[in-house]
């Protein structure tokens, strides 16, 4: 065989390959996901539900924390970088949004001083989520002491077969004893409007007590993976002073596994099979897989309100749109009500089920979210944190407007084109 010979045969292997790779990240059916018949689901309020939840996802239940409600960039933005500029020992962040601006300036001045002071600063950044922010832009941080390791940088050969997988988690935590969590990255979109955007509508949460350990460990995975460093120390992990108020809480770490089984998606179905009055959902990509479907149908057949919030035209990934719009009639026919968003991009992820159980966090109702990144959550039971949320969400329905059945079904030959092209895309979405 001669060596043109050879090279093309090599050639049209690895185009196999390549090409039987790109078929199943497009075309391989997502897991079913089914609660078990046989047994019946404890009440959402009792301890017996909290163990379950505790078991399934595997996070350890914190029982005395506080969680507050930061509403939109101009709230969040300042908290974080108050509680920043407070650092006396360690500032852990990582996003998967840090763009080049006038936010990411004002954190990265804030950042550099800690830095200066002595305080331990490190970022876990996604190489591609932050494609276009680069080691020049961080060069100031870096040289004050400060710490930046990419998460599956392109530019290392050995995390190409992990290219799909990306940091879509969403984290601050100063000093070990006070986070923030929820889906808002760091870019100017999310606090000032422009002639042709206005600013997207978001919230981030704080959160003070046993909780923040869970979200100092979700950080320490990433750090270890990005760095190659186990974070240690008193430090990182002080003894935490016990919050006054009783509000159960659980951190959900979850990344991809072989299986195609996450934890944020086992949280999910668990939720909604449990749900007996009310389900709320704000997400930015609503791309609910067929279990979750049936799931919020079965919801509706037993007189669960069902209410969703979703973006118009003003999202910024309209091929997502497409494809959230084409599964809308099935859910429309059960009775779910589906909103969509007017003034803005709304960004905001959040769950809330009757009126006791949330969720927060870096998740979108998609199979990119709940297959393919790392995502973090907190899941909380409380009733006063479900009224703080439910406040948010009906000041939001008010600013939608609501898509009916006939509408739906009568709508453009160039939209459902549009959606099957989305179509072939929906696992990557």
């Amino acid at each position: 065989m001669t060596v043109s010979t050879a090279f093309l045969v090599l050639s049209i292997i690895a185009l196999v390959v390549v090409s039987f790779l790109l078929i199943l990240a497009l075309f391989e059916p997502g897991l079913d996901y089914k609660i078990t018949a046989q047994e019946q689901t404890p009440p959402l309020d009792s301890p017996e539900f909290l163990r379950i939840v505790e078991a399934l996802t595997d996070a350890k239940l914190h029982t005395r924390n506080r969680i507050e409600v930061l509403t939109n960039g101009e709230v969040y933005y300042e908290a974080e970088l108050a509680a920043i500029r407070a650092a006396k020992q360690s500032i852990n962040l990582e996003a998967y949004i840090f763009r080049k601006g006038e936010v990411t300036r004002r954190f990265l001045d804030a950042l550099t001083e800690r830095a200066r002071a002595g305080v331990r600063v490190n970022l876990v950044l996604d190489a591609i989520g932050c494609f276009t922010t680069g080691d020049s832009y961080l060069a100031g941080l870096r040289e004050a002491g400060g710490r930046v390791a990419w998460y599956h940088p392109l530019t290392q050969w050995y995390t190409l077969a992990r290219i799909n997988n990306r940091t879509h988690r969403e984290l601050i935590i100063i000093d070990g004893s006070k986070g923030f969590i929820g889906g808002a990255g760091f870019a100017d979109h999310w606090l000032n409007s422009t002639e042709k955007e206005p600013r997207w509508r978001d919230s981030m949460f704080a959160v003070t007590g046993e909780a923040v350990a869970g979200l100092q460990s979700t950080f320490a995975e990433n750090w270890l993976e990005a760095s190659g460093e186990i974070l240690n120390g008193a430090n990182y992990f002080p003894l935490l002073e016990d919050e006054k108020s009783e509000l159960p809480a659980l951190v959900i770490n979850s990344s991809p596994s072989a299986g195609r089984s996450t934890h944020a998606r086992i949280l999910y179905q668990m939720l909604l099979a449990s749900a007996r009055e009310e389900i709320l959902i704000t997400t930015p990509y609503f791309i609910p897989d067929k279990s979750s479907r049936h799931e919020m149908c079965c919801a509706c057949e037993r007189g669960v309100k069902l209410k969703i919030i979703v973006p118009n035209e003003h999202i910024d990934h309209s091929i997502v749109r497409g494809t959230s719009r084409r599964l809308y009639g099935e859910l429309l026919k059960a009775g779910a009500e589906i909103y969509e968003y007017t003034p803005s991009m709304i960004h905001t992820k959040s769950l809330v089920i009757d009126r006791r159980w949330t969720v927060i966090g870096s998740t979108n109702f998609d199979n990119r979210s709940f297959g393919l990144n790392d995502e973090v959550n907190l899941a909380a039971s409380d009733a006063a944190l479900a009224a703080r949320l439910t406040e948010d969400f009906t000041r939001d329905l008010a600013a939608s407007r609501q898509i009916n059945l006939d509408e739906w079904r009568n709508r453009s030959l160039k939209e459902r084109g549009f959606e099957q092209v989305g179509r072939l895309l929906e696992r990557q979405q």
